[in-house]
Order: C-alpha cells, then sequence, then structure tokens
C-alpha cells in the first residue's frame, strides 16, 4: 500500500496525499492484489517480494492507471537496486525459529552446502544467486521448515530460464521428503532410503496401510539394492506429483520415501512368484531407473491392503432396475480403488418406452446418467484424484439427441452430466447414410434389441428391416431425422463442449482378435481398450509406460 501510494504521490504531488480519493483507490488495488494470493495459496505459504509487484503492476493496468502504473515501475526499479547494492555488501542477519520454540541465526554456509549439493554435476546453475534471493525473500523470526520451501521457491521460478533447474528444485523436495518421513518413522536423518525399508514397512502395517505380507520378504537382501542416487533423475513436477498423490501417508505426513515407493510397487506385484524377492528387484529396477512406469492405479494401490492394481473397466449396463444399479454401484467400488470406467448404456430403453411391469413409461437413459455423473464425484479415486467415467451409447438410440447435450452448459441442469465423459458408437450404415444425405431412424433398444451384437453387413440388414417395420406401422416409437442433421450436430456438441467424443463401432470389431467370442461394445475412458463386454462380462485393461528414451542406443531402440 506504501508503494502504491508513492507511484499515486509521483505522479499527482505531494498536495493530493490526502486526498480521499487516492486513499479508496490505493485501499481496493491492496484487496486486489491480496485476493489473488488468497486464491492461489488457500492454505498459506510464501510469497516473493518480485511476485507481489507483478500483481500490483497488472492490477493498475486493470483499473486504468496506465501513468501510475509507470510511475510504480520506477519506483520498483529504484527499489531493487537498493536491495541489490544492500545485498552486494552485505547478508542481512536473520533469527529462525526453529521446531522446539527457539530462535537461533540463520545459517548461510548450511544453505549454501544445501543447494551446491542439489546442483551436483549440473551444469548452468547459479548457486550464490538462488541463496541471494533466498535470503531476500526471508524474514526475522522465519520459521525453519519455511527457508527450505523458500529455497525451492528460489530455484522452481529459474526452471524457464534454464531446465536444470527442475532437477534442483526436486533435489531439495526430496530433501524436505527426507526429514519428514524420517521424522515421522522415529529414524536419525542421517539414516539411508535403504536402511528405512523395514521401519517404513512397520510402520505401514501398524497402520493398516500396507499388507502384511510384505514384512515376510528377505528385507536384507531387498536393501541391497535400493539406490538412493536414482532420485536425483526425477524432475520438480514429477517428484511433486508423487508427494501430492502417490506416497503412502499418515494424517497428510508422508513417510513413504521415493525409492522405497517404487521398492513398496515391486514387493506387491512380486507377492505371488516363486522367487519373490529375485522379481522383486527386478521390477524396481525397471520402475526406478525410469525404463517403464506402471499405471497410476498400480502406483496407487501395489502392496496395500485393497492391491487393485487394474487401469481401466469396461461394462455392459443391462435394461432393468437391478442391473441399472447394481452397474453403478460397480462404478462406486471400482472408482474407490482407481479404476478408470467405461459404460455401454446402448441396452437401456429410451424415453416413453413402455414398461411392462408397471404398465409405465420409462424416463430413458439420461436421468440414469446423472446418477452416474453424481457417482463419480462423490466416490473420488481413493482421495487422490477425481473419480473418471465414460458412458458409449449407440448413434441409432433414441436418446441419441438429449445424450448429445449432456455436457452443455445451458438447459435443464437436472439433465446434464458436467462431470463425467461421453462418446458415440458409430455404426458404419450411419456414416454411409450421411455421405448420402439420407434418413436415420432412431429406436429404443427395447423395440429393436438384436442391433446392440451385431456389426457390418448383419446390422445393416437388421437395421433396415425394423425401418421396415416402422412403415409397416408395427413399431410406433421411433424417429425418422437427417443423418446429415445428426451428424452436424455430433460435430457441433464436439466443437462447443468437447463430447461426445465419435467412436466406430464397425472398425473397432473387425479388428478385434475376439469376434469369434462376442461383440465390443464400447471402450474405455481414454478410447485405447476395445474388448467384448456383455451384461455378465467386463472387461479389463493394465496400463504401462514404456520409456522410449531410455532405450534408444546408438541411435536406434535397443533389443
Amino acid at each position: 500500500a506504501v508503494a502504491i501510494s508513492k507511484a499515486f504521490l509521483a505522479v499527482e504531488g505531494q498536495q493530493a496525499s490526502g486526498s480521499n480519493r487516492i486513499r479508496d483507490r490505493v485501499d481496493q488495488l491492496t484487496d486486489m492484489v491480496a485476493n489473488t494470493f488468497k486464491r492461489r495459496l488457500p492454505s498459506g505459504g510464501t510469497i516473493h517480494i518480485e511476485e507481489i509487484q507483478d500483481q500490483v503492476e497488472l492490477a493498475l493496468m486493470r483499473t486504468g492507471e496506465q501513468k501510475i502504473a509507470r510511475a510504480y515501475v520506477i519506483y520498483r526499479e529504484e527499489r531493487a537496486q537498493v536491495r541489490q547494492k544492500d545485498d552486494a555488501n552485505h547478508h542481512p542477519t536473520l533469527q529462525v525459529l526453529t521446531a522446539d520454540g527457539q530462535l537461533k541465526p540463520l545459517d548461510l554456509n548450511a544453505l549454501q552446502q544445501t543447494v551446491q549439493k542439489a546442483a551436483q554435476d549440473l551444469e548452468g546453475i547459479d548457486v550464490d544467486a538462488v541463496i541471494e534471493e533466498t535470503v531476500r525473500n526471508l524474514y526475522n523470526g522465519v520459521n525453519e521448515a519455511d527457508v527450505s520451501t523458500t529455497m525451492i521457491m528460489a530455484t522452481r521460478t529459474r526452471i524457464e530460464q534454464e531446465p536444470n533447474y527442475t532437477y534442483v528444485t526436486a533435489r531439495l523436495l526430496r530433501d524436505d521428503l527426507l526429514k519428514e518421513g524420517l521424522e515421522f518413522m522415529g529414524l536419525p536423518l542421517d539414516t539411508l532410503e535403504s536402511e528405512a525399508l523395514e521401519t517404513f514397512l512397520q510402520k505401514g502395517v501398524a497402520l493398516e496401510l500396507l499388507d502384511p505380507q510384505l514384512l515376510s520378504f528377505d528385507l536384507n537382501k531387498l536393501k541391497a539394492a535400493i539406490d538412493p542416487l536414482r532420485s536425483n533423475q526425477f524432475t520438480y513436477l514429477g517428484l511433486q506429483t508423487l508427494y501430492d498423490r502417490y506416497f503412502i501417508h499418515s494424517e497428510d505426513t508422508r513417510f513413504e520415501l521415493p525409492q522405497l515407493f517404487f521398492m513398496r510397487v515391486s514387493m506387491g506385484l512380486a507377492l505371488n512368484e516363486e522367487h519373490r524377492e529375485d522379481r522383486a528387484i527386478e521390477f524396481y529396477n525397471l520402475l526406478s531407473s525410469f525404463d517403464y512406469m506402471a499405471s497410476t492405479p498400480t502406483l496407487f494401490n501395489s502392496g496395500t491392503l485393497r492391491s487393485q492394481l487394474s487401469s481401466c473397466y469396461l461394462t455392459t449396463v443391462p435394461d432393468d432396475l437391478h442391473g441399472i444399479y447394481g452397474a453403478i454401484q460397480d462404478n462406486a467400488m471400482l472408482s474407490k480403488w482407481a479404476g478408470g470406467l467405461g459404460n455401454d448404456w446402448t441396452p437401456v430403453r429410451a424415453l416413453n418406452s413402455s414398461i411392462k411391469g408397471t404398465n409405465g413409461k420409462s424416463q430413458g437413459v439420461v436421468p440414469f446418467l446423472k446418477v452416474v455423473n453424481d457417482t463419480a464425484v462423490a466416490v473420488n479415486q481413493g482421495g487422490k484424484r477425481k473419480g473418471a467415467v465414460c458412458a458409449y451409447l449407440e448413434s441409432w438410440h433414441l436418446d441419441v439427441e438429449e445424450f448429445l447435450e449432456l455436457r452443455k452448459n445451458t438447459g435443464d441442469d437436472r439433465r446434464r452430466t458436467h462431470d463425467m465423459n461421453t462418446a458415440n458408437w458409430v455404426p458404419d450404415l450411419f456414416m454411409q447414410r450421411v455421405i448420402e444425405d439420407g434418413e436415420w431412424t432412431l429406436f429404443s433398444p427395447s423395440d429393436a434389441p438384436e442391433l446392440h451384437d451385431l456389426t457390418g453387413l448383419a446390422f445393416k440388414e437388421k437395421y433396415e428391416a425394423y425401418e421396415q417395420l416402422t412403415r409397416d406401422g408395427q413399431l410406433k416409437l421411433f424417429k425418422r431425422i437427417r443423418a446429415q442433421d445428426l451428424w452436424r450436430k455430433m460435430l457441433s456438441m464436439l466443437f462447443e463442449t468437447g463430447h461426445p467424443w465419435i467412436t466406430f463401432k464397425d472398425v473397432c470389431n473387425l479388428r478385434s482378435p475376439q469376434q469369434h467370442v462376442g461383440v465390443v461394445h464400447s471402450s474405455n475412458l481414454c478410447t485405447e481398450i476395445t474388448l467384448n463386454t456383455s451384461k455378465d462380462e467386463i472387461a479389463v485393461c493394465n496400463l504401462g509406460s514404456i520409456n522410449l528414451v531410455k532405450h534408444i542406443k546408438d541411435g536406434a531402440l535397443d533389443s
């Protein structure tokens, strides 16, 4: 506020120092800047003075105070020069508040050694500049824990200038993680990660977070295989993501260290192997060297009491209440343990279809999809990320037009699903009608049940037979539309909302190696897996990522 006031007075003169208008304007701008940081850091944190000054400049420009902004830039530059001069002459003596409430002088030598160690074997790192920026953003009485956080922020802001700073930042973050984990486990802070393995497993089992079978491994053999230096490969974003989502924690205290994380996952994968320790070490070497990385559910759950390791589940929802809500329950339980979901909703009867049991009319697919959407929100993936589900519907389904609008931001919100994904399951016959500018007939699957399990020419013949039934008056519930109009709406919704994305039924089935045992009715959330499903069969896929860069030797992939 003082700096903003000085900028106003520099433009309007000292006679304006008592102006209520200027005072109100300064208060307004100060609130804008403060609110910006409250949104960015809802739980608090360290803010660099340069970040504050950047926001002040933005606030002045956004409120039309260009002249004041120019004066503020000049004032800011003058203050920066003064700070640089002060820093060149001496480092301020700062008192740090320790965890036990004692004040002690800031140890600049310790900071220097910490940054030098993190920058070891890396080029382009200015250790002195990092120390200067760290000290510049500290204050008397700063918490000891905030000193390392400030140091991390000082290196993080330099990543765009020199990519090697991402490794420095990751190593500083790793030091923080080691301190947090070792203190929680009651181990000396100089304990090697390998030596902490047994204590980590015992602690995890005692807290009912890890499978007790992990303690039956030959831990001495596994300890010898752990290489703490492999943590130097982490980038800042990679390690921060592991910390936020993956590491085992107790009441938000992470006590799983980076290399123990890889070993825990490897031990969980090797539980049923004949030579468990050998296989665990093989898995560990693959993961910790970044040659290969398992999928998120495997990293989350391997070695825990609920070792659900699969990435995606594909299901077909049957056309009865018991089956529909059974599928929704399955979604909830699978999402709970980090599974992604792809649901085939084509068999469920359309709006206004007859229900023989009650002699009433169906509400169609959309209300059930709303429940699926809310279930995905309510049951997140182990508290680590949002539930992920995709609903598939074939393009001949009578509810397809409403299905296309599920992600729109306008209309009746009771018939919108803002948090789930949707996909069209398009037969070749529809595309043929689009090309020919022909008509397309929409049916309820309760009246045209065979279409769901047919593909190619068999689908075409049966579809045209059902169309003939509508012309003969034997089918009452249907709708004829121009194929190009429906196609245009598909593309419009895809452009407007990103949904439903388009997948092709006949192409997937033509290339399926399982044609002799069933039909592919949908894909998964990411549209990468095409496996048979039915009301009695759930398809499962397990994903993993191969780091091709690590497998290139002499300009070619290794063998």
